[in-house]
Protein backbone atom coordinates (compact mmCIF):
# COMPACT_ATOMS: atom_id res chain seq x y z
CA UNK A 1 0.00 0.00 0.00
CA UNK A 2 1.41 3.36 -0.79
CA UNK A 3 1.06 6.51 1.85
CA UNK A 4 -0.96 8.06 -0.77
CA UNK A 5 -3.76 5.34 -0.38
CA UNK A 6 -3.68 5.78 3.66
CA UNK A 7 -6.67 7.69 4.43
CA UNK A 8 -5.77 11.06 6.67
CA UNK A 9 -7.30 9.64 9.81
CA UNK A 10 -5.41 6.61 9.22
CA UNK A 11 -2.00 8.38 8.99
CA UNK A 12 -2.68 10.51 12.16
CA UNK A 13 -2.86 7.09 14.10
CA UNK A 14 -0.28 5.06 13.23
CA UNK A 15 1.85 8.20 13.63
CA UNK A 16 0.06 9.70 16.38
CA UNK A 17 -0.11 6.94 18.52
CA UNK A 18 3.58 6.92 18.99
CA UNK A 19 4.22 10.23 19.63
CA UNK A 20 1.86 10.52 21.98
CA UNK A 21 3.93 7.97 23.93
CA UNK A 22 7.07 9.65 23.14
CA UNK A 23 4.78 12.60 24.74
CA UNK A 24 4.15 10.55 28.02
CA UNK A 25 7.44 9.42 28.74
CA UNK A 26 8.53 13.34 28.45
CA UNK A 27 6.21 14.27 30.70
CA UNK A 28 6.74 11.58 33.53
CA UNK A 29 10.63 12.66 33.23
CA UNK A 30 9.72 16.32 33.35
CA UNK A 31 7.70 15.28 36.43
CA UNK A 32 10.59 13.95 37.88
CA UNK A 33 9.50 10.07 37.91
CA UNK A 34 12.89 9.41 35.43
CA UNK A 35 12.60 5.63 35.35
CA UNK A 36 9.48 5.14 34.62
CA UNK A 37 9.81 7.55 31.48
CA UNK A 38 13.22 5.78 30.45
CA UNK A 39 10.93 2.22 31.01
CA UNK A 40 8.19 3.82 28.55
CA UNK A 41 10.91 5.03 26.19
CA UNK A 42 12.27 1.29 26.24
CA UNK A 43 9.16 0.28 25.68
CA UNK A 44 8.49 2.81 22.90
CA UNK A 45 11.40 1.66 21.03
CA UNK A 46 10.97 -1.57 21.66
CA UNK A 47 7.23 -1.24 19.65
CA UNK A 48 8.54 0.64 17.15
CA UNK A 49 11.10 -1.64 15.97
CA UNK A 50 8.38 -4.92 15.99
CA UNK A 51 6.09 -2.88 14.04
CA UNK A 52 7.99 -2.34 11.58
CA UNK A 53 8.36 -5.55 11.27
CA UNK A 54 4.66 -5.74 10.95
CA UNK A 55 3.33 -2.72 9.09
CA UNK A 56 3.90 -3.01 5.53
CA UNK A 57 4.00 0.46 4.06
CA UNK A 58 7.38 1.78 3.44
CA UNK A 59 6.70 4.93 4.81
CA UNK A 60 5.45 4.75 7.88
CA UNK A 61 7.46 2.04 8.22
CA UNK A 62 11.03 4.75 8.09
CA UNK A 63 8.78 6.72 10.08
CA UNK A 64 8.88 4.39 12.13
CA UNK A 65 12.53 4.21 12.62
CA UNK A 66 12.91 7.98 12.55
CA UNK A 67 10.83 8.28 15.95
CA UNK A 68 13.11 5.29 17.37
CA UNK A 69 15.93 8.13 17.37
CA UNK A 70 13.82 10.28 20.02
CA UNK A 71 13.90 7.26 22.93
CA UNK A 72 17.87 6.52 21.72
CA UNK A 73 18.30 10.24 22.14
CA UNK A 74 16.61 10.05 25.84
CA UNK A 75 18.31 7.02 26.75
CA UNK A 76 21.48 7.64 26.48
CA UNK A 77 21.46 11.24 27.02
CA UNK A 78 20.60 9.96 30.61
CA UNK A 79 21.97 6.54 31.01
CA UNK A 80 25.54 7.61 30.41
CA UNK A 81 27.46 8.53 33.88
CA UNK A 82 29.73 11.92 33.43
CA UNK A 83 32.99 10.26 33.56
CA UNK A 84 34.44 14.56 33.70
CA UNK A 85 34.21 17.33 35.69
CA UNK A 86 33.31 19.13 32.92
CA UNK A 87 30.06 17.85 31.63
CA UNK A 88 30.90 19.10 28.28
CA UNK A 89 32.89 16.29 27.76
CA UNK A 90 29.85 14.01 28.30
CA UNK A 91 27.92 15.94 25.28
CA UNK A 92 30.93 14.52 23.06
CA UNK A 93 30.08 10.77 24.78
CA UNK A 94 26.49 11.29 24.48
CA UNK A 95 26.87 12.82 20.86
CA UNK A 96 29.18 9.96 19.38
CA UNK A 97 27.45 7.13 20.39
CA UNK A 98 24.11 8.67 19.09
CA UNK A 99 25.85 9.06 15.65
CA UNK A 100 25.57 5.40 14.91
CA UNK A 101 21.92 5.19 14.84
CA UNK A 102 21.66 8.61 13.52
CA UNK A 103 23.71 8.01 10.56
CA UNK A 104 21.92 4.56 9.72
CA UNK A 105 18.40 6.08 9.85
CA UNK A 106 19.81 8.91 7.63
CA UNK A 107 21.27 6.51 4.78
CA UNK A 108 18.06 3.62 5.18
CA UNK A 109 15.73 7.02 4.64
CA UNK A 110 17.14 7.27 1.40
CA UNK A 111 16.44 11.04 1.17
CA UNK A 112 18.37 13.13 -1.35
CA UNK A 113 21.21 15.18 -0.30
CA UNK A 114 19.27 18.26 -1.02
CA UNK A 115 15.80 16.60 1.60
CA UNK A 116 19.12 16.43 4.24
CA UNK A 117 20.07 19.67 3.92
CA UNK A 118 23.82 18.95 3.13
CA UNK A 119 25.53 21.60 0.75
CA UNK A 120 27.51 25.29 1.61
CA UNK A 121 25.33 27.44 -0.63
CA UNK A 122 25.26 31.01 0.65
CA UNK A 123 27.83 29.54 3.71
CA UNK A 124 29.54 33.11 3.67
CA UNK A 125 25.84 34.85 4.42
CA UNK A 126 24.69 31.85 6.84
CA UNK A 127 27.80 32.23 9.24
CA UNK A 128 27.24 36.11 9.63
CA UNK A 129 23.25 35.43 10.08
CA UNK A 130 23.42 32.28 12.27
CA UNK A 131 25.93 34.86 14.82
CA UNK A 132 22.78 37.15 14.77
CA UNK A 133 20.26 34.66 14.97
CA UNK A 134 21.65 32.66 17.73
CA UNK A 135 22.52 35.32 19.81
CA UNK A 136 18.92 36.64 19.72
CA UNK A 137 17.76 33.40 20.59
CA UNK A 138 20.16 32.29 23.27
CA UNK A 139 19.26 36.11 24.55
CA UNK A 140 15.66 35.37 25.25
CA UNK A 141 16.68 31.69 26.71
CA UNK A 142 18.40 32.87 29.54
CA UNK A 143 15.55 35.07 30.68
CA UNK A 144 13.70 32.03 30.63
CA UNK A 145 16.42 29.62 32.48
CA UNK A 146 19.63 30.87 34.05
CA UNK A 147 21.88 28.60 32.67
CA UNK A 148 25.37 28.15 34.05
CA UNK A 149 28.42 28.19 31.92
CA UNK A 150 29.96 25.05 31.03
CA UNK A 151 33.54 25.87 30.33
CA UNK A 152 36.06 27.56 33.27
CA UNK A 153 36.70 30.46 32.02
CA UNK A 154 36.29 32.25 28.27
CA UNK A 155 39.95 31.66 27.31
CA UNK A 156 40.14 31.00 23.31
CA UNK A 157 41.08 27.03 23.64
CA UNK A 158 38.08 26.77 26.31
CA UNK A 159 35.50 28.66 23.77
CA UNK A 160 37.40 26.45 20.89
CA UNK A 161 36.23 23.62 23.16
CA UNK A 162 32.49 24.86 23.36
CA UNK A 163 32.29 26.02 20.34
CA UNK A 164 33.49 22.46 18.57
CA UNK A 165 31.01 20.21 20.95
CA UNK A 166 28.09 22.61 20.20
CA UNK A 167 28.47 22.90 16.67
CA UNK A 168 29.79 19.76 15.51
CA UNK A 169 28.17 17.58 17.99
CA UNK A 170 25.41 18.70 19.53
CA UNK A 171 24.05 21.18 16.92
CA UNK A 172 24.64 19.60 13.83
CA UNK A 173 23.58 15.95 15.35
CA UNK A 174 20.31 17.33 16.67
CA UNK A 175 19.21 19.01 13.43
CA UNK A 176 19.95 16.00 11.59
CA UNK A 177 17.46 14.31 13.88
CA UNK A 178 14.60 17.11 13.98
CA UNK A 179 15.29 18.61 10.85
CA UNK A 180 17.03 16.36 8.00
CA UNK A 181 15.00 13.09 9.27
CA UNK A 182 11.95 13.89 11.42
CA UNK A 183 10.55 16.95 9.95
CA UNK A 184 11.46 15.62 6.13
CA UNK A 185 9.84 12.45 6.72
CA UNK A 186 6.80 13.87 8.18
CA UNK A 187 6.38 16.19 5.79
CA UNK A 188 6.22 13.72 3.31
CA UNK A 189 3.24 12.05 4.96
CA UNK A 190 1.58 15.04 6.06
CA UNK A 191 2.95 18.35 4.24
CA UNK A 192 5.42 20.47 5.31
CA UNK A 193 3.47 22.63 7.43
CA UNK A 194 2.02 19.89 9.39
CA UNK A 195 5.89 18.30 9.03
CA UNK A 196 6.99 21.48 10.99
CA UNK A 197 4.49 21.53 13.60
CA UNK A 198 5.16 17.82 14.39
CA UNK A 199 8.94 18.10 14.21
CA UNK A 200 8.92 21.32 16.60
CA UNK A 201 6.44 19.77 18.86
CA UNK A 202 8.97 16.28 19.50
CA UNK A 203 11.59 19.25 19.31
CA UNK A 204 9.93 20.47 22.65
CA UNK A 205 9.19 17.55 23.95
CA UNK A 206 12.76 15.93 24.40
CA UNK A 207 13.77 19.08 26.71
CA UNK A 208 11.43 18.52 29.44
CA UNK A 209 14.77 17.43 31.11
CA UNK A 210 15.02 20.60 32.38
CA UNK A 211 12.14 20.38 33.88
CA UNK A 212 10.84 24.20 33.61
CA UNK A 213 7.47 25.23 31.60
CA UNK A 214 8.64 27.86 30.11
CA UNK A 215 11.97 26.61 28.78
CA UNK A 216 9.87 23.60 26.82
CA UNK A 217 7.83 26.23 25.18
CA UNK A 218 10.50 28.31 24.20
CA UNK A 219 11.34 25.21 22.86
CA UNK A 220 8.59 24.38 20.21
CA UNK A 221 8.50 28.50 19.33
CA UNK A 222 12.33 27.59 18.35
CA UNK A 223 11.76 24.44 16.67
CA UNK A 224 9.20 26.41 14.57
CA UNK A 225 12.05 29.09 13.58
CA UNK A 226 14.43 26.21 12.87
CA UNK A 227 12.10 23.91 10.75
CA UNK A 228 11.00 27.57 8.51
CA UNK A 229 14.70 27.93 7.75
CA UNK A 230 15.18 24.63 6.88
CA UNK A 231 11.93 24.05 4.78
CA UNK A 232 13.06 27.46 3.16
CA UNK A 233 16.70 27.25 3.05
CA UNK A 234 17.44 23.34 2.44
CA UNK A 235 20.42 24.35 4.68
CA UNK A 236 21.60 22.12 7.35
CA UNK A 237 24.58 23.81 8.12
CA UNK A 238 22.48 26.71 8.81
CA UNK A 239 20.61 25.46 11.24
CA UNK A 240 23.37 23.54 13.07
CA UNK A 241 24.98 26.86 13.18
CA UNK A 242 22.01 28.63 14.92
CA UNK A 243 21.57 25.51 17.21
CA UNK A 244 25.61 25.30 17.86
CA UNK A 245 26.04 29.11 18.39
CA UNK A 246 23.13 29.77 20.68
CA UNK A 247 24.61 27.18 22.87
CA UNK A 248 28.15 28.70 23.33
CA UNK A 249 26.29 32.01 23.98
CA UNK A 250 23.86 29.59 26.28
CA UNK A 251 26.67 28.09 28.10
CA UNK A 252 29.31 29.73 27.68
CA UNK A 253 29.42 33.79 27.08
CA UNK A 254 26.05 34.94 28.80
CA UNK A 255 26.62 33.24 32.12
CA UNK A 256 30.42 35.05 32.28
CA UNK A 257 29.30 38.22 30.40
CA UNK A 258 25.71 38.87 31.55
CA UNK A 259 22.75 38.73 28.49
CA UNK A 260 24.72 42.15 27.20
CA UNK A 261 28.26 40.17 26.86
CA UNK A 262 29.71 42.82 28.69
CA UNK A 263 28.36 45.71 26.42
CA UNK A 264 25.39 47.19 28.10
Amino acid sequence: MKIENLALGNKGVYVGLPILMIAFAEMLIYSGTIREGLWIHTAIMIGLFFSMLIVRNEEIRKTYQALMLLPILRLISLSIPVFFDMTLYSFIIIYISLAVPVMITAVNQKFTLEEIGINLKRIWLYLPLSVLISFVLAFVEYQINRTNYLIPDLSLLNLLKLTVVMVFFVGLLEEIIFRSILQTRLSKIFGAGIGIMLSSILFCLMHSGYEIFYEVIYAFFIGIIMGYLFYKTKSLPLTALIHGFSNVFLFGFIPYLGPGLGLL
